[in-house]
């Protein structure tokens, strides 16, 4: 597994990601259909905590580049935790992480990480944490389908990316893979109110 995972290093576009682990994008719209269909209703608590998450996250963003360490505090771990991934039958473990650096137009170098962490099998969290919100999700995907290509081939297999921002969701099934739609909390609607519904649904 580790031997799999050192890949990810070379890994730095979809298209590297598809020639690499032979997979391919599903264009059957029912392909990944977890995220739109038979999600879970939220209670008016649960609604009130992602609000809250929100607003904080938003008040502090105000002030400056969080660091990932303070995205996690602010959003991420209040997410997982409502989404009952710190109590039994989940386990939390570590994986790899992975830096990078990109250069933009104007020669400026920006640093960032993108961590892994599994909850179980078939499930991932896919963490990223860099100074241009722009490119971290188009650096996070091909991470994502990489450490999905290492887990329980047979099984449809899941990854949650986020930076804290912006948020989308992963499937793998037998070499295809598709996308859903991004959720950001720039948008007017709170739209973790969807990445905690789709959580819920893919925990099973």
């Amino acid at each position: 597994m580790v031997q799999t995972l050192a890949v990810t290093d070379h890994i730095t576009s979809l298209a590297e990601a598809e020639e690499l682990l032979g997979i391919s994008p599903s264009h059957d719209p029912a392909f990944f259909s977890e995220w739109t269909i038979d999600l879970p209703s939220l209670t008016d608590a649960q609604q009130q905590r992602l609000d809250q998450i929100k607003q904080r996250y938003l008040y502090h963003r105000q002030y400056g580049h969080l660091l990932e360490n303070a995205v996690n505090f602010l959003v991420i771990s209040p997410i997982l935790e409502l989404a009952g991934f710190y109590d039994p039958p989940f386990h939390l473990r570590s994986e790899v992480s992975v830096k990078f650096e990109l250069e933009d137009e104007d020669e400026t170098v920006y640093k960032g990480r993108i961590d892994a962490l599994i909850v179980q099998a078939d499930l991932w969290i896919i963490l990223v944490e860099a100074k241009r919100t722009s490119f971290n999700m188009t650096l996070a995907l091909p991470q994502a389908l990489t450490y999905l290509a290492t887990a329980r081939p047979s099984m449809p297999r899941y990854a949650w990316v986020s930076n804290g921002e912006y948020s989308m969701f992963v499937k793998l099934d037998r070499g295809e893979y598709a996308l859903s739609d991004d959720f950001s909390l720039n948008r007017r609607r709170n739209e973790l109110y969807d990445v905690l519904r789709i959580l819920d649904r893919l925990k099973g």
